[in-house]
């Protein structure tokens, strides 16, 4: 495997992040300006995890961590690249995500996720299941 490089609030674009998306979530991209991650992510988060890989550079991870401004931080947008899933990408991702949520003095790390991620973020990531409610506000 490729040696990676990981960074806390790393530098990223708004095409290579959105690229990176709309594979791990199979839909289309959406263009800057309608979409602008970079500003979206310094305006909003606490911060994000970037993986890259070291020989060049490509982003093969993401994370991002939302917060309240206090206690509770909130995982949303864990992605890996196709060609980099199952090597442990994207544990790696969660637990900086964690240790820096933790360094900022959040203390509830929060997280929501498919049944078929339940293994990942359970088994692999440290998550205790937690009872959760969601109204869908789109279809």
């Amino acid at each position: 495997m490729t040696s990676l490089h990981y960074a806390w609030r790393g530098e990223l674009t708004h095409d290579e992040v959105e690229a990176l998306h709309a594979e791990g979530f199979d839909r289309e991209p959406v263009p800057a300006p309608a979409a602008d991650w970079p500003g979206q992510l310094r305006g909003h988060s606490l911060g994000w995890v970037c993986a890259r890989r070291a020989t060049d550079g490509r982003l093969v991870g993401f994370v991002n961590v939302a917060w309240d401004g206090g206690a509770h931080a909130f995982l949303l947008d864990t992605v890996v690249a196709a060609d980099h899933r199952r090597l442990g990408v994207a544990a790696r991702l969660v637990a900086l995500a964690e240790a820096e949520a933790r360094a900022a003095g959040c203390e509830w790390l929060h997280v929501d996720f498919e049944e078929h991620l339940r293994p990942f973020y359970l088994d692999a990531c440290g998550f205790r299941p937690t009872a959760a409610g969601l109204i869908p506000l789109r279809g």
